[in-house]
C-alpha cells in the first residue's frame, strides 16, 4: 500500500507527511501549487492537499489526517469511545481558535488578491492567536500531548499551526510550557522525517 500527497509540503500537506511518517507508512509527494492546472486536475476545487488512495481522491489535511489515524490505529482513540470525542474536540477548537486567526491573516497578507486585502483586519489577529493558545494551554494538564500521554491528531495540527506562526509570522509562543510542549513536538522523530521528505520534495 502506497499513498500519494498531491500538494507542495509548503502548505497544510506537511500534516499529512508527517501523518504518515507517525504511521509508517510508504508515501509519495506530488508538489503542485494551490489552484494549478495540476491540482485541478485531481480535485476541481484546486486546493491542497489531496491524498490519492485505492483510486480515490481524499481532501482537506484534517479530514486525511483523521482517515489515515483510523486506517491503521496510530495516533488516535477509537472512535466511538469518549476518548475519541475528547480528541475530536481539540481538533475542533484548535481549528477555530489557532488556525483560523492564522490563516485570516495570510489571506489578508499574501494569499487573496492584492485589491481584497485588508490592512485593519489584520491587527487583532494576533491576540486572538494567544487567547487560543492560552485556553488550550489550560488542557495540557500534565501532558505531555494534549490527549495525555497520547500523541494523537490535534497534536499534528496544533504543531503545525505553532510552525506555521513562529517561522512565517514571527509571532510569539505565550508560555514555557507551551514553548517545551512546540519543542517536544519538533524533537519526535517523526517529525524530523517529515522535514526531510518536504525539503526533498520541494522543486
Amino acid at each position: 500500500m502506497s499513498y500519494t500527497i498531491v500538494g507542495t509540503p509548503r502548505s497544510r500537506a506537511f500534516r499529512v507527511i508527517w501523518m504518515l511518517e507517525e504511521l509508517g507508512q510508504p508515501y509519495s509527494i506530488d508538489p503542485v501549487a494551490p489552484a494549478s492546472p495540476e491540482a485541478k486536475a485531481v480535485h476541481p476545487s484546486g486546493k491542497i492537499p489531496a491524498l490519492s488512495v485505492d483510486g480515490n481522491v481524499l481532501m482537506d489535511s484534517m479530514a486525511i489526517c483523521n482517515f489515515l489515524a483510523d486506517r491503521h490505529g496510530g495516533c488516535t482513540h477509537p472512535p466511538g469511545s469518549p476518548e475519541r470525542s475528547e480528541q475530536d474536540a481539540l481538533t475542533y477548537t484548535t481549528i477555530d481558535e489557532i488556525e483560523s486567526p492564522l490563516w485570516t491573516h495570510a489571506k489578508h497578507s499574501f494569499a487573496l488578491p492584492e485589491a481584497l486585502r485588508v490592512e485593519a483586519a489584520k491587527t487583532h489577529l494576533e491576540g486572538e492567536f494567544r487567547r487560543g493558545l492560552e485556553s488550550l494551554e489550560q488542557r495540557l494538564g500534565d501532558g505531555p500531548y494534549l490527549m495525555g500521554a497520547r500523541f494523537t491528531v490535534p497534536d499534528i495540527l496544533l504543531g503545525h499551526c505553532g510552525m506555521w506562526a513562529k517561522g512565517l509570522l514571527q509571532w510569539e509562543i505565550p508560555s514555557d510550557r507551551l514553548k517545551s510542549y512546540f519543542r517536544d513536538l519538533r524533537d519526535r522523530p517523526a517529525y524530523g522525517r517529515a522535514q526531510e521528505a518536504a525539503a526533498k520534495a520541494m522543486p
